[in-house]
């Protein structure tokens, strides 16, 4: 493994971890609206915004770490 290919690999895991934080502050938000601790555009609407933040937040959180890890995966014969 060269400096390189080190530094890549930092590079790559901070943005992994960087992408499952941003999910759980989405997710985290739209439970607030949800809750009505937050006012955007008046509750029965909020609630449909916050559920939207949700999902957004949980495919950050769970799916984009793994497409991005397969898209870097390295070739099977390296």
């Amino acid at each position: 493994m060269t400096p390189n290919d080190d530094a890549l690999a930092k590079k790559r895991f901070f943005a992994l971890t960087i992408m499952r934080l941003m999910g759980v502050a989405f997710i985290a938000i739209g439970f607030i609206l949800i809750s009505g601790g937050l006012s955007l555009a008046g509750q029965p609407t909020d609630r449909w915004i916050g559920a939207a933040i949700v999902l957004v937040g949980a495919f950050d959180f769970a799916v984009m770490p793994l497409l991005l890890a397969r898209r870097w995966r390295s070739p099977k014969g390296s």
